[in-house]
């Protein structure tokens, strides 16, 4: 990387950490894809995020699960229902609202989850296993910054 002022070294340095950060995303990605198929390979992988969520923080109407991860309320919907057929999720009427419904994870739905996490803490533990203690609490404390628009160092 060479370079003839402060300005551009610094220029290259928010490249490359841009680079890292784009392949760490995709990196993300797959893993999720690939979580998501462990979790069920009959659902999108978008079923996995509604089921950790879940998983996470418990049962809920689905217009607070549709908000939580993100989705529209009716591709939620339509994911609930099948993930219901599958029995992953359980149903029960809202307490204090007869026409509200409040889904929550079946016993399959946990054990696939738990199961899925499971491997993705392997992967994951796979690829930090020779880190030192020291790198992993610095590039979690880095990573802190960068995601929480702190500024300064």
């Amino acid at each position: 990387m060479q370079t003839t002022s402060a300005g551009g070294e610094r220029r290259d340095l928010e490249l490359a950490l841009g680079e890292q950060i784009n392949a760490l995303l995709g990196a993300t990605r797959a893993l999720s894809e690939r979580s998501a198929a462990h979790f069920h390979p009959g659902l999108q992988p978008a079923a996995f995020h509604i089921a950790r969520w879940l998983y996470a923080f418990g049962p809920a109407r689905p217009s607070a699960v549709a908000e939580a991860v993100g989705m529209d309320r009716s591709s939620t919907s339509t994911l609930i229902g099948k993930m219901r057929s599958l029995g992953l999720l359980e149903s029960s009427p809202a307490a204090g609202d007869r026409r509200g419904v409040v889904v929550g994870l079946g016993a399959e739905g946990r054990r696939r989850v738990a199961v899925t996490l499971e491997e993705r803490g392997r992967e994951f533990s796979a690829r930090t296993r020779d880190w030192s203690e020291a790198d992993l609490a610095h590039l979690t404390r880095l990573l802190a910054r960068l995601t929480s628009g702190e500024a300064g160092g």
